[in-house]
């Protein structure tokens, strides 16, 4: 029986295969690490935050500025002196030019520039834990799609070998027709059921393309590049529930953005707490200023040197909106409270789930591989005893398709175990290479 698996196996990849790229798990996923749109969406975000994290970001730097103003008019004057004497002046030119540079510090808020500072910081905590959210669903999504792969192998060559041995009864159909010890019927019945194993084939073969464009298109590279993967699916059996809910509880990415973005509304009420104290800024700068006129006591002046002052404003009162912005930003933090804590109730849950159905796969991969065994000795015993033509056809038949499903039973067994690993992998933010 083995030996038909082989021959079925090199039916299904054909001979074509030698050519055959064969991708591996590792490659696929360092395919995906580099080349992954969100990946580099996520990644460029990443770097946003980064550079936004700044002093001068968080209003704690003094801004410099050069200035020039330069003003002129032409008008017809006409003035008046104290003593009667009137003075008119038709196109009257005046000008006044004035640059220089300014430099303006705010050098007290409230204590908000510090806020928006340790903000910043978490902002930016908050986008690598996203750029390790993009990265590990990518890590999923390929390791999900290549073992649905390897499954589909499977299924293939299972698929393949009951029509190797279809095409064997139909042989031996048409021969003990051939020498009168057969109906016709038998014949067609043989026929029937070949035709329907290929037309199974068929249609696994096409949800086997589909699955490989969809690893091309994780992989970001030709959508019809063919490739193969590797035949066996392995996982651990010894996962353990507290160390996986400990470890979820430190490295979860979803988890760890959610207590940064409550960080993040816990200094912004500070920020808006900030606004109730004075602001001072201190000013200075270094000017050069001149002016003419055309009538006037002073016909020309210039000037050049430096100014400074300082200028606080104490807020008052506008309009009780300041209260309104606290009780805003209050809500918010505990929005932002509640929603962590429905987070962490929510990764329990899932991790609770997942490690029941993995338990429980694990007990069916071993229940599985019995019941493959025991049809393949039931469908090597069939054969035998079709051959010399002591069975009927519907026996040897449903010894057929109980083989076939017990293989397709076992392959699927094995293929949500080991998801049922990867999810629980991703949970706890562990899933690498």
């Amino acid at each position: 029986m083995q030996k038909i698996y082989k021959i079925a196996l090199l039916l299904l990849l054909g001979f074509s295969t030698q050519a055959q790229e064969v991708l591996s798990l590792e490659d696929a996923l360092k395919m995906a690490l580099e080349n992954n749109y969100d990946i580099k969406i996520a990644t460029n975000n990443s770097k946003i935050d980064a550079t936004n994290n700044s002093l001068a970001r968080a209003g704690m730097l003094p801004t410099l500025n050069a200035n020039l103003t330069n003003s002129n008019s032409i008008l017809d004057t006409k003035q008046t002196q104290g003593d009667g004497t009137v003075r008119e002046v038709d196109g009257a030119k005046n000008m006044n030019l004035s640059y220089g540079v300014g430099l303006d510090w705010t050098i007290f808020d409230g204590l908000s520039m510090f806020a928006r500072k340790e903000q910043l910081n978490v902002l930016e905590q908050q986008g690598k834990a996203e750029l390790q959210t993009a990265i590990l669903n990518k890590i999923s999504d390929v390791y999900v799609t290549y073992f649905d792969l390897v499954q589909q192998q499977q299924v293939l060559a299972s698929i393949d070998t009951a029509i190797v041995i279809s095409n064997q009864r139909l042989n031996t159909a048409q021969n003990r027709f051939s020498i009168g010890k057969a109906s016709k019927l038998e014949v067609l019945n043989a026929q029937v059921d070949l035709n329907s194993d290929l037309s199974l084939l068929l249609k696994q073969k096409e949800a086997y393309r589909i699955t490989k464009i969809r690893m091309n298109e994780l992989l970001i590279r030709e959508l019809q590049t063919d490739f193969k993967v590797n035949e066996e699916i392995t996982f651990e059996q010894n996962l353990d529930f507290a160390e996986l809910t400990e470890t979820a509880q430190k490295q979860n990415p979803v988890l760890q953005s959610q207590i940064l973005t409550k960080k993040v509304a816990d200094l912004n009420l500070k920020q808006v707490k900030g606004n109730r104290y004075p602001t001072v800024r201190l000013t200075s700068g270094y000017n050069f200023t001149r002016s003419e006129s055309s009538l006037g006591f002073v016909t020309e002046s210039s000037g050049k040197g430096f100014v400074y002052g300082v200028t606080a404003s104490v807020p008052i009162f506008n309009g009780f909106l300041q209260n309104k912005n606290e009780k805003i930003a209050k809500y918010q933090v505990e929005n932002a409270g509640l929603v962590l804590e429905q987070q962490k109730l929510s990764l329990e849950t899932e991790l609770a789930s997942l490690y029941a159905s993995y338990q429980t796969n694990l007990e069916l991969v071993k229940v599985e591989e019995k019941n493959i065994e025991i049809a393949k000795q039931n469908l090597d015993i069939t054969l035998a005893k079709f051959k010399i033509g002591t069975i009927t056809t519907v026996e040897f038949r449903t010894a057929q398709q109980n083989y076939v499903e017990a293989s397709v039973r076992y392959s699927n067994a094995q293929y949500v175990t080991k998801i049922s690993e990867i999810n629980l992998k991703e949970l706890a933010g562990t899933l690498t290479f």
